[in-house]
């Protein structure tokens, strides 16, 4: 089978044939083999969790920190819950052949634009174990086959995960090498895969900025980068401000390893002496590292006054940090407007919220912010292709071409033109 298959090359060249078989199967096979995939993990959640223990020992002495920890942690519940999405992504509407547009031209030649996979599509992540699975339905789903290269400090549950993936997609009817999985190996196994152009029609990289730098040094297979997640809450002078606590609470502190948790609160200045202290404590309270801006240390009267507060002065770095942890940057603003100058200048253009009552000031923000999600009202925390119907998600495009935001079935399908004559000839 493709797991075991040793080169990159060798890897790519079966996902390339395997695929060309997927564009032809059937939405029933395909859901079948979904549904193997889902039951295999449950049937096999001792040899799963015995496989991450062993990744989470290595984590735990090389102390990787928290954060990545509960990134990297797999347990019943989760590996339940990644079942769960597997069977959500089956029950979805197959995408694969999905009429775009049709008409009949004035010469009477039929003209239909469709949705067709997009043929083998890399993905490199990190950490997350997951992906390896939400990845490789979602691929499956809309016809594609899979190549995954997770991270080394998750070595031992990408095997597990790809090869119970494989063997069960495998007997159920789809072909050998639709799931493949090369080693989390150095850069040079990195250059050989993002450059597979023959092979390989799409790479999508869930990870940091060091490793959206790296590909973007050599990649000459195209890329759809589910980059980085500097995301803001701004509270609106006009804000229910128990509203906005529950708001960047959630954001925040739901779970702050991820990219769609708020990185910067901004605050406009005729809230903020009423807002900061409450927001604040309830930092305080949840162990979050505040980093603020000199008018938001003056909106707190005497911070002795909150008890466990951990409160530094903010750097002009801090604006542009993807913390993944318990720290938070706050800065006061004296506007809407400076609200969205400072999101277009700092902001990786994932998630932006508005906590406000005002629609106009609403209206604005949505037209003035330049990115994938735009929230009114509601927390970052929601960019997610579960959250959005869809299942599950490769990852979060903070591009405008091909795909944005959340990374699903339609986003994995590029489309044909199929055109039907009866002898027609152009003159």
């Amino acid at each position: 089978m493709a797991i075991a298959v040793s080169s990159v090359a060798d890897t790519c060249r079966a996902a390339k044939r395997a695929a060309r078989a997927l564009a032809q199967t059937d939405t029933a096979v395909k859901d079948a083999a979904l549904e193997a995939v889902a039951a295999a993990l449950e049937s096999r959640i001792e040899e799963l969790l015995a496989a991450n223990e062993r990744d989470m020992q290595l984590a735990r002495e090389a102390d990787i920190g928290d954060a990545l920890l509960d990134r990297l942690r797999l347990d019943e519940a989760r590996v339940a819950a990644i079942a769960r999405a597997v069977r959500q992504i089956a029950a979805l509407a197959d995408p694969v052949g999905e009429v775009i547009d049709g008409r009949r031209l004035p010469n009477g030649l039929d003209v239909r634009k469709v949705r067709v996979p997009l043929g083998v599509v890399a993905v490199i992540y990190e950490a997350r174990p997951n992906v390896t699975i939400d990845a490789a339905a979602l691929c499956l789903k809309s016809g594609n086959a899979i190549v995954l290269r997770g991270s080394s400090s998750a070595t031992h549950s990408n095997a597990a995960l790809a090869q119970i993936a494989a063997e069960a997609a495998v007997a159920a009817g789809l072909p050998d090498g639709c799931v493949s999985l090369v080693s989390g190996g150095g850069r040079e196994e990195l250059t050989e895969l993002a450059t597979q152009k023959d092979t390989v029609d799409l790479i999508i990289p869930r990870g940091g900025e060091g490793l959206k730098q790296a590909l973007q040094s050599v990649a000459t297979v195209p890329v759809i980068y589910a980059a980085s997640g500097n995301c803001h809450v701004y509270v609106d002078a006009s804000a229910d401000l128990d509203q906005a606590q529950a708001i960047v609470l959630n954001a925040k502190t739901q779970r702050p390893g991820v990219c769609n948790a708020a990185e910067t609160l901004l605050v406009h200045e005729r809230v903020a002496a009423e807002f900061l202290p409450h927001i604040l404590s309830a930092f305080a309270t949840a162990g979050v590292l505040v980093r603020a801006d000199e008018r938001a240390h003056n909106a707190i009267a005497d911070p002795r006054a909150i008890p466990d507060l951990k409160i530094e002065d903010a750097t002009e770095e801090d604006w542009a940090s993807e913390y993944l942890a318990p720290i938070i940057a706050v800065r006061v603003v004296d506007s809407l407007e400076e609200a969205i100058e400072h999101i277009g200048r700092y902001g990786s253009g994932h998630s932006e919220a508005i906590v406000t009552r005002d629609t106009a000031a609403a209206r604005a923000f949505q037209l003035g912010v330049d990115a994938a999600c735009v929230y009114v009202n509601a927390s970052t925390r929601f960019t997610d292709g579960g959250e959005f119907g869809m299942g599950a998600e490769i990852g979060n495009s903070t591009q405008k071409l091909h795909a944005r935001g959340p990374i699903g079935l339609r986003e994995l399908c590029t489309f044909k033109y199929l055109v039907e004559g009866d002898g027609h000839v152009r003159t």
